[in-house]
């Protein structure tokens, strides 16, 4: 399969602007003594931002190309891995961190289930998807599909749902931009 996170990796960061390193902190209640995990983070572009505010930061993604920008930091562990099957023990993480990422994974309801496990008792997760309630997200969803990306969008509701359905306490919170943060608590 063509990875197009591959071939746009040299770019992405100057095409794609981090988003609000403040709103996030908050959203995930940094600092916080521990790890955190950015799971499909990319080259890092948003995660790196939280650096100073958690002890350690961990970034998954399966793109070679968008790995290797990660590294080029050297701020934080870089490692290649599906979100559906991530490489770390049980409980090893006090925050999880998924940002415009979750309709590009596989298995999106094994993925939320494998960060559940690896998330800590009493810990956080909080994913930034594009809210398919606006109808520009409704046509960025049919362009990463006639691109053949293998993209599928989710209302912020449906994410809700898989969440719940994992035991997490879920809030969802939307604002004027096409963004929602769907924060769950374990």
């Amino acid at each position: 399969m063509f990875d197009h996170f591959n071939l746009i990796a040299p770019i992405y960061e100057r095409m794609i602007p981090p988003p609000n390193a403040g709103r996030l902190k908050e959203l995930l209640r940094l600092p916080v003594r521990g790890r955190l995990l950015d799971a499909g983070g990319g080259t890092g572009r948003v995660s790196s931002q939280l650096k100073p505010y958690i002890d350690e930061l961990v970034l998954t993604d399966v793109s070679i190309g968008m790995l290797r920008k990660a590294y080029e930091k050297r701020s934080f562990e870089v490692s290649m891995a599906h979100a559906e099957n991530l490489p770390f023990a049980i409980a090893s993480f006090e925050r999880i961190l998924v940002v415009d990422a979750l309709h590009h994974f596989c298995n999106q309801e094994q993925a939320i289930a494998d960060m559940v496990r690896v998330l800590k008792p009493g810990g956080r997760l909080v994913i930034e998807e594009p809210d398919l309630n606006h109808f520009s997200v409704k046509m960025i969803a049919v362009a990463e599909k006639v691109a053949l990306m293998r993209s599928h969008f989710n209302y912020p509701r449906e994410i809700r749902a898989m969440l719940v359905s994992h035991g997490l306490n879920v809030d969802i919170e939307v604002d004027e931009t096409i963004t929602a943060w769907i924060i769950a608590d374990k």
